[in-house]
């Protein structure tokens, strides 16, 4: 009697959770059945596991090969959507974008950004709304990167002048292209002088604080997978490095603020007001929406590095990489440069929009060798159907911009270096063909693209016009390695080293 009493009551107990176990099961059951597919997981790691030793960019692609161009992963504890096709791009950006549009808390750029105060990182919401206002309206407009005309200019007769004193030694473009790239944006966003291009261990303090800033935000953290095992970066040296970066730039742009502040720059007619100044002003503005303080404002001038820098460096590199493996093409850009500045010593930028093969060898590029693969992940706000599958809350985002490039419905022979596949075609860069995707679209598409590439073509037409170019001795094309490094900004990762014969040319 005592034994079935204790069975009632353990099964008058036990029948609700039994219930609502089922309940459980069924429902995510049910959810799982209304997620895009994806491959099975294993407990704890999910996916992780199939990502493999290819950049993430790579093992995305060959996933989504069989699993379609949504597929949803868990990465460690992350649910994860990856993007693959032009197609589910656009439905994204044109129907949801505002609700794809935030960015998921990610260790190393919480720290490095000023707690992700930055227009990359920031969440959606008001603040970054202001702060993309600024860059749209006051750093980054036509009138500003058009005043930044004579610095170009400047910075890359100088890099030429380097290459010709080179001659006929090989000389390193990786190093070179970095460094061209760093001193514009120094000289925009400080008025600060640059390093001596012909000067050995060129790489000043500052180049080396923005490496590592680099290389942190590229490196895979656990924290980002797995956020309560953060405390391991305490253990495997991390936390040390991300520490001792954060301080390293915080120093510098103390210093320069101050040294601002102390001295005001009073551009005249012909110069440039530089970016430094153009926060502080906005700063002092009562008028204006947001009140910057000087660690936003310090966070905002991260974001014109890391991304002013390395996206026009890594391009250049890739583009004359492609050009010594493709002698034709390469002759053939080199005509048409020629015959538009036919009677000048050097490329202007008013000669630019007459470069039409430049400009189509610019965008194969971007199209083969993607600046930032993945683009910065995103988080959705809220739960959304896309391609008639849910997408949860919460859900981070990547958009693989390199399968979208290499997808065969949109792409002939897409392994290919051919330019001329953007001949009588209307697809750009800038975000509104969903077919390529180099810097982002909608919302969070990047607004820095006009001043990196004003960079990327006028250093690449100097270089076409001045030099005839070649391996050095003893190399094939063939023996060009075209393994990438992994990092927030996909590089070459051995350097490029070329021979540059001046280009002997008739000045009227």
């Amino acid at each position: 009697m005592v034994f079935s009493n204790l069975f009632t009551a353990l099964f008058i107990i036990a029948m609700p959770l039994l219930i609502l176990l089922i309940i459980f099961i069924t429902n995510n059951k049910h959810q799982q059945n209304r997620l895009p597919p994806g491959p099975k997981k294993l407990p704890l790691i999910g996916n992780l596991h199939q990502l493999g030793r290819l950049p993430p960019h790579r093992s995305f692609h060959h996933l989504s090969k069989k699993y379609g161009s949504l597929m949803f992963l868990q990465l460690g504890s992350v649910p994860t959507l990856v993007v693959s096709s032009a197609a589910m791009a656009r439905e994204i950006f044109k129907k949801h974008d505002s609700v794809f549009s935030s960015r998921p808390v990610l260790c190393v750029p919480e720290k490095i950004a000023y707690k992700s105060s930055t227009i990359s990182f920031a969440p959606y919401g008001e603040y970054w709304r202001q702060i993309r206002k600024i860059a749209l309206a006051e750093l980054l407009s036509a009138k500003r990167v058009q005043s930044f005309k004579g610095v170009r200019g400047q910075e890359v007769a100088s890099m030429i002048k380097t290459v010709a004193d080179s001659s006929p030694n090989q000389i390193n473009l990786s190093e070179l292209m970095l460094l061209l790239a760093n001193n514009i944006v120094l000289r925009v966003v400080f008025s600060m002088k640059g390093n001596g291009y012909g000067e050995e261990n060129a790489k000043s303090e500052f180049d080396e604080i923005l490496h590592e800033t680099q290389h942190l935000l590229g490196m895979v953290n656990i924290a980002d997978y797995f956020p309560w095992m953060g405390w391991l970066n305490k253990f495997n040296g991390v936390e040390a490095r991300l520490n001792k970066n954060f301080r390293d730039l915080d120093r510098f742009y103390d210093r320069a603020i101050q040294e601002h502040r102390e001295c005001p720059h009073r551009p005249g007619p012909e110069e440039h007001e530089d970016l430094v100044d153009v926060l502080l002003r906005i700063q002092a503005d009562p008028n204006q929406d947001i009140g910057l303080t000087d660690d936003q404002m310090k966070a905002i001038l991260t974001d014109m590095f890391v991304a002013g820098t390395d996206t026009s460096s890594a391009t250049l590199v890739w583009i004359m990489t492609q050009l010594i493996k493709n002698p034709s093409v390469m002759s053939k850009a080199q005509e048409e440069v020629r015959r538009v500045v036919q009677g000048k010593g050097t490329v202007e930028e008013s000669d630019l929009p007459k470069l039409d093969y430049l400009k189509m060898i610019i965008k194969e590029t971007f199209r083969l060798h993607l600046p930032v693969p993945l683009l910065i992940p995103r988080e959705t706000t809220e739960t959304r159907t896309v391609g008639g599958y849910e997408i949860p809350a919460k859900t981070r985002v990547f958009i693989n911009a390199t399968a979208i490039s290499m997808d065969l419905q949109v792409w002939e022979d897409p392994e290919e270096f051919k330019p001329e596949r953007f001949l009588n075609s209307s697809i750009d860069f800038r975000g509104q063909h969903f077919e390529l995707l180099p810097f982002g679209a909608g919302r969070r598409g990047c607004p820095g693209t006009n001043f990196g590439v004003l960079i990327i073509e006028l250093a690449l037409a100097n270089l076409l016009f001045s030099f005839n170019w070649r391996l050095p001795d003893g190399m094939k094309a063939e023996d060009i390695d075209m393994e990438e490094a992994i990092g927030i900004t996909v590089h070459k990762k051995t350097p490029l080293c070329l021979v540059a014969s001046p280009y002997v040319y008739i000045v009227n």
